[in-house]
């Protein structure tokens, strides 16, 4: 009956008494395994006080308890990370490596300055209130919109790397000042309008790639000799609405201007032609000035001479196809028209020309060297139109591109 009692106890232990399992000729017992070998050392000494066994056995299984206990590990707190991270690491063959820390993540492609829009290489920052050029400027710009602002002064570094920049609109803000490097990084900028300011000069240093330069509606009085040095890229330039007088416009101020083909200078003091004005001007508005006579000296000293006519100007300009002097004090057809071969359009309206001769614009006779003229506008003149001779404008195109107020077709 004891023997079935330690029998029992054995199996519940997970014993055997097989030959092969026996120590010394003792059964051994096996124990679950366990991190810290407390639970199967508290099943055996239960096992050891109640079950009737020899003392050789009793101390056989007290030795062997004693070094399993010491062969356990020592017991550590587990969580559900520590499981999983010795999944890994068994999983991965090989100890766990330390991981590096994870840089911060930079953002993707240009950052567009705080407010602005940013797209297609377009940055749109105008009608936003900006006192100063913003940062961050995407270096791969080409066209940066800055009007309509408040913008008064543009510093040396603001345009700094913008070296792809094609076009710059600063129209509509407070500038004043402008440093004098600060276009120097803008190695291909094309245009650059730099209207409605407050510009008391013409700024230096401007980028020698300009294209179109706009600069209408500011404060300037003079236009310096050396405003334009090298500029000889220019082909559109706009200077009218200034308070421009003609003591205040250097001689040879536009010689560098070598392929401008339309210049603006309207609505100015001005009272007499700039000098040296550029040969391949093909278009000039001279409108709403205080013009009150066009002489051949207006524009001496130009390279490419055509006809020189005594008492006229027109011939100096051999490539001139348009001439507007509308809103000036003329009180005559300026002379040489009829000589020019490549004008067509002649404003001269709201001017103080009291008469018109039958050849003020036509040659005498047919010329078919002369260009015909498709536009040639006369109104707001004290011209008695029934005294003006149908033959005057002969050499029109189309007789009603004619506007001489009550003029009356025949």
């Amino acid at each position: 009956m004891a023997h079935r009692v330690q029998s029992s106890h054995l199996l519940s232990l997970g014993c055997t008494h097989s030959h092969s399992d026996r120590l010394f000729g003792l059964p051994c017992c096996s124990f679950p395994p366990s991190s810290s070998g407390f639970s199967a050392g508290r099943i055996s000494l239960q096992f050891l006080q109640t079950a009737q066994v020899s003392d050789s056995m009793r101390l056989a299984c007290l030795t062997l308890l004693l070094v399993s206990v010491c062969w356990s590990l020592p017991f550590r707190q587990s969580g559900f990370l520590d499981f999983m991270m010795e999944d890994e690491a068994s999983s991965g063959g090989g100890e766990l490596t330390p991981t590096e820390p994870v840089p911060p993540r930079e953002p993707e492609g240009p950052v567009c300055p705080f407010r602005c829009q940013c797209h297609l290489r377009v940055v749109q920052c105008s009608d936003l209130g900006l006192k100063n050029v913003p940062e961050d400027i995407p270096s791969d710009a080409h066209l940066l919109d800055l009007q309509n602002n408040k913008i008064t002064e543009i510093r040396e570094n603001d345009f700094k790397g913008l070296k792809g920049l094609h076009a710059l609109i600063l129209v509509n803000n407070k500038i004043t000042i402008i440093h004098a490097k600060a276009f120097a990084p803008l190695v291909n900028l094309q245009r650059l309008y730099l209207s409605k300011n407050m510009l008391k000069d013409i700024p230096n240093n401007m980028p020698k790639s300009v294209q179109e330069l706009r600069i209408h509606e500011n404060q300037i009085t003079k236009i310096k000799k050396a405003s334009f040095t090298g500029m000889v890229n220019v082909i559109v330039m706009e200077l009218g609405s200034n308070p421009l007088t003609s003591s205040g416009v250097d001689a040879d101020a536009f010689k560098d201007l070598k392929r401008v083909s339309y210049i603006r200078i309207a609505d100015t003091n001005i009272t007499s032609i700039p000098k040296g004005l550029p040969t391949a001007l093909s278009e000039l508005h001279l409108d709403g000035n205080k013009i009150t006579k066009v002489t051949a000296d207006s524009l001496k000293g130009l390279k490419h001479l055509a006809n020189v006519v005594e008492n006229g100007t027109m011939g100096m300009m051999p490539h001139l196809r348009e001439l507007h002097l509308d809103h000036n004090v003329l009180t005559s057809v300026p002379a040489g028209f009829p000589e020019h071969k490549y004008i067509q359009v002649i404003y001269l309206h709201s001017n103080k020309i009291a008469s018109v001769g039958t050849e003020d614009f036509c040659p005498p006779s047919f010329n078919t060297k002369k260009a015909m003229y498709s536009g040639i506008s006369l109104f707001s003149n004290p011209v008695p139109y029934w005294e003006v001779q149908p033959i005057t404008f002969r050499c029109v195109f189309d007789r009603s591109a004619v506007q001489l107020g009550n003029y009356r077709k025949k």
